[in-house]
């Protein structure tokens, strides 16, 4: 036998055999809402995190009144920068996408609101941008460039000046012009971060995500350190305070305000922090963290309460977020998440799909057609076809969709992270195809009359299984089983996580029906 028939072989008789998954360490069990998905209320009182699942990276928080909005890091993703609103801080539903036209990653912004106009600043492409509305809901303007090169995580704050400043990675700050469109200043050097012992297993110092918001007479800034991946210990949330927006800037004695202590927490790279006073009035911390064992889900969106000391310094209060904690008290408990099964009736572009790195005409690629939704081939193969993709904080899932290929195109669907790393099964009239290890397997290709195919794709603790029907009855299990565990950002680079996604490429289109979703138990 020739090597590539002994390898086939070989894969036929291990179809069967179940590979194990990470081993995670015990966490609180999720309630179950939507087509099964993780549910963060307990609906008696109590809450689990994440609040958000899956990938909700440097999450941004601005109380409205009664209501709550939120948003995060929502890099090569187009439409991005999904808005998510919540009246309690558990139950969170996404409103809109604000940013449509692509401007490179999208790292971690600010979502703020001055003098009845809301803003969002945004590090992508090498320098910052913001974007304004009138209406959360938008419509947004366009992108404007504040020529802020070689800075990431920007944070707003108005001093007791009145005038508008905006603090960046470093620690470093720069004025605005009083509208908030322009910079009115020279960038400057704000204030030098607490610093961890050095026998502290971190990825680097990086002090980054800077917020800063007034309680009383002090301004607090709440920071990370540490570095956002790398080792489980890595990041971390620091504070600081002073009496002026000029500083000079005092380190909290209770630094770090949370850090993962130990690869053995259910939650790792704990950091990033937004703080915000609660419908009640206690107070609390929303930031990012990877769940023990399942860095392919991303960072996600945690919430823990803090409490004020009687020197007006805060400590955090949920130890290691492994058990149910309170909810916040008073505010309204509001729809929760979204159902990801889609029938292409309406658009769901952004509030679900994205394209990954899309061209800035990418749009242009798709239209809505009897319950359908046609993509135009793009590329030559799944890694260059900028498929589209939805965010799942499921740990077991699975996926399926119904797919009809014109002329020479070839559609498919795949657990896809970047260019980089992905898998996926896919066919054209005649054939199918096989994704791992980023690129295509050409060796496994099979003759197929398939001009209308049925896939399926399983999730189960990290192992991928594809099946696939030619009449939606008799289902065929693909002999390749994934193990996608390292498919993630230490892996890639690229802060991302590992999404289901349709792609479609090649010469001709690709018609997309009935995409179904549920998550596992």
């Amino acid at each position: 036998m020739k090597r590539r028939e002994l390898f086939k072989a070989a894969l036929a008789g291990a179809a069967g055999t179940q590979l194990n998954g990470a081993l995670a360490a015990p966490i609180a069990r999720a309630g179950r809402g939507i087509e099964g998905q993780r549910k963060a209320d307990l609906g008696n009182g109590t809450y689990v995190n994440p609040i958000i699942g899956g990938d909700h990276a440097d999450p941004t928080v601005l109380k409205d009144g009664d209501d709550y909005y939120m948003t995060f890091s929502s890099f090569m993703s187009y439409p991005g920068v999904v808005i998510w609103h919540s009246r309690d801080l558990v139950n969170w539903t996404p409103l809109t996408a604000a940013l449509s036209k692509p401007i490179g990653s999208v790292w971690a912004m600010d979502l703020v609101k001055h003098q009845g106009r809301y803003y969002i600043y945004i590090p992508a492409g090498g320098t910052i941008h913001v974007i304004h509305a009138e209406q959360m809901r938008g419509p947004w303007s366009d992108p404007i460039d504040l020529k802020l090169a070689d800075c990431i995580d920007p944070g707003h704050a108005v001093g007791e000046d009145g005038k508008r400043y905006l603090f960046v990675n470093g620690v470093r700050r720069v004025a605005l012009s009083d509208d908030g469109l322009s910079i009115a200043g020279k960038l400057e050097h704000a204030y030098q971060p607490w610093r961890y012992p050095d026998d502290w297993v971190v990825e680097m110092f990086a002090p980054e995500g800077p917020k800063v918001f007034r309680r009383g007479p002090w301004f607090y800034m709440v920071l990370a350190v540490g570095g956002t991946s790398g080792p489980a210990t890595s990041h971390m949330v620091i504070a600081a305070r002073s009496r002026s927006i000029h500083g000079p800037w005092e380190n909290c004695p209770h630094n770090p305000i949370v850090h993962t202590a130990s690869a053995d927490e259910p939650w790792w790279s704990r950091g990033h922090a937004s703080v915000v006073e609660g419908p009640g009035g206690d107070w609390w911390m929303v930031y990012h963290g990877y769940e023990n064992g399942f860095r392919t889900l991303g960072r996600q969106a945690l919430l823990e309460p803090i409490e004020w000391t009687a020197d007006g310094w805060f400590r955090a209060k949920g130890g290691k977020l492994a058990k149910a904690l309170p909810k916040p008290r008073g505010g309204t408990a509001g729809p929760s998440g979204l159902a990801l099964s889609d029938d292409f009736s309406s658009t769901r572009f952004g509030v679900q799909w994205s394209f990954f790195a899309p061209e800035p005409d990418e749009m242009r690629r798709v239209r809505y057609e009897d319950n359908s939704l046609v993509i135009r081939g793009k590329g030559n193969s799944l890694g260059d076809s900028s498929p589209l993709t939805c965010i799942t904080g499921d740990r077991d899932y699975e996926a399926s969709v119904v797919l009809e290929m014109s002329d020479d195109a070839q559609g498919g669907l795949t657990l896809f992270y970047s260019q980089r790393g992905y898998c996926g099964v896919g066919f054209s009239r005649k054939k199918m195809f096989t994704y791992q290890y980023g690129e295509e397997q050409s060796w496994m290709r099979e003759d197929i009359n398939a001009e209308r195919v049925h896939i399926r794709v399983t999730n189960r603790s990290q192992v991928v299984t594809f099946h696939y029907s030619l009449d939606g009855e008799r289902w065929i299990k693909h002999s390749w089983q994934v193990d996608v565990s390292g498919f993630h950002h230490n892996t890639f680079g690229g802060f991302l996580s590992l999404k289901p996604g349709i792609f479609s490429t090649g010469k001709g289109e690709v018609r997309a029906r009935n995409f179904r979703y549920r998550a596992l138990a």
